[in-house]
C-alpha cells in the first residue's frame, strides 16, 4: 500500500512540474451554473493539488457544450468535458470524443451508478420533477397527467430536449411513462406551456421572477428553496407514474494533449471535498458517500417508483423521439 502511495505522489509531482514549465491551463467544458457554482470548488482543489489552473468554459446548457465539442472535433482545446446525463454520454460515446478512464478511486462510487465502459465517470445524480411556485398553485399536480388540466394553462415552462439536459431528461420521462403515446401526450401539453426554454438557467429565472408558475427542475428544489428563501415557497412534487433519474458524469477528452492531467481532474471530483460541496451547489446527490446537509434530510422527499429506459434504446431511438416531439409542439 505505501508502494502504490509513493507512486501515486511521484506521479502527481512529476505532473505538476511538467505543466508548471509548459505553462498550460487545464481546459474544461461545461455548463453555465456549473462554472459559477462546483466548478469554482473543484477548480480551487485542483489548483491547490497540482499548481495548474482550470479554466472553465461554457456554452451554455449542457446539449451546447456537447454539440460545440464534437463541432471542433481534433481542434478543440477542451481537456474534460464535466456536465454530460446519461443521455448525452450516450451522445458523445457515438462521437467519439471520450478516452476511456476508470479512475483509480472508483470503488467509492455507488454500485448502482458504476458505468461497464467507463468512458465517462459519473459524480452526482438527482430526480427530475416538476416544480411548482406554492405562492401561485393551491393544488399541486400529482401525475404527469395532471399537468395537461386546462388550470395550468400557459402557466409551466419546460427547457427544449435539444439543447438543455434538463429538457432530454423530461422527455425521456414523458417517453418511460406512455411509450409511444408521448407525442399525443406533448400535443396535449403544448397548450398549458407559456414558453420554452434553451435551458434550466432561463427557466427558473422565470420561476423566481413570478412569470412561470411551474417548471421542469429537480426533486431537490424543496431543499434550495428553503436553504436560500428560508421558506418552502419552490417545491418538487413526485408524481404516481414514476420519476426518472438524472446522473452526470465527468469525462477525459479524446484530443487532450494533457491527458494525465484531465485524468486527475477526474479523480479530484470523485474527492470527498468536492463530493461533500454537491448537495449546496449543484443540488443534486453525491456519488460518494458522503454526509449530506441537513436541508437535504428535511426537504427532499422520498421517491418510490423509478422510471427506466434501457440505454441501448434510447441510443437507437433518440433522434427518432426528438422528431416526435418536434412534430407534438408544431415545430
Amino acid at each position: 500500500m505505501r508502494e502504490v502511495r509513493a507512486v501515486r505522489r511521484v506521479l502527481a509531482l512529476s505532473i505538476v512540474l511538467l505543466v508548471v514549465l509548459s505553462m498550460a491551463d487545464l481546459v474544461v467544458y461545461t455548463y453555465d451554473s456549473m462554472v459559477s457554482g462546483l466548478g469554482k470548488v473543484v477548480s480551487e482543489v485542483f489548483e491547490e493539488i497540482y499548481g495548474v489552473k482550470v479554466k472553465m468554459v461554457s456554452f451554455g446548457d449542457a446539449g451546447k457544450t456537447l454539440a460545440r465539442l464534437i463541432l471542433e472535433g481534433e481542434k478543440t482545446k477542451a481537456d474534460v468535458i464535466l456536465g454530460l446525463d446519461q443521455t448525452l454520454l450516450l451522445k458523445a460515446k457515438k462521437a467519439g470524443i471520450l478516452e476511456p478512464y476508470r479512475p483509480l478511486n472508483y470503488g467509492k462510487i455507488r454500485k448502482d451508478l458504476l458505468p461497464k465502459d467507463f468512458c465517462a465517470t459519473p459524480f452526482d445524480y438527482g430526480s427530475i420533477a416538476i416544480v411548482y411556485n406554492t405562492e401561485a398553485v393551491e393544488n399541486p399536480p400529482k401525475s404527469l397527467k395532471d399537468l395537461l388540466d386546462p388550470r395550468f394553462r400557459r402557466r409551466i415552462v419546460v427547457e427544449d430536449p435539444r439543447t438543455s439536459s434538463t429538457g432530454l431528461s423530461f422527455l425521456l420521462w414523458t417517453i418511460a411513462a406512455f411509450g409511444d403515446g408521448y407525442r399525443d401526450y406533448w400535443r396535449k401539453l403544448s397548450r398549458n406551456l407559456l414558453t420554452v426554454t434553451a435551458g434550466w438557467d432561463e427557466a427558473f429565472e422565470m420561476l423566481e421572477k413570478g412569470e412561470a408558475d411551474m417548471m421542469v427542475s429537480y426533486l431537490t428544489d424543496g431543499a434550495y428553496s428553503y436553504y436560500y428563501y428560508k421558506s418552502a415557497k419552490f417545491l418538487p412534487t413526485v408524481m404516481e407514474e414514476g420519476m426518472f433519474v438524472q446522473v452526470e458524469y465527468v469525462g477525459v477528452v479524446k484530443y487532450s494533449k494533457q491527458k494525465e492531467l484531465a485524468k486527475r481532474f477526474v479523480e479530484v471530483m470523485l474527492s470527498d471535498t468536492v463530493q461533500k460541496a454537491i448537495p449546496l451547489n449543484q443540488w443534486m446527490f453525491p456519488v460518494v458517500d458522503v454526509e449530506l446537509p441537513e436541508v437535504f434530510e428535511k426537504y427532499v422527499p422520498k421517491v418510490d417508483k423509478i422510471l427506466i429506459l434501457d440505454p441501448q434504446e434510447v441510443s437507437r431511438k433518440l433522434d427518432e423521439w426528438i422528431k416526435g416531439w418536434e412534430e407534438a409542439m408544431g415545430m
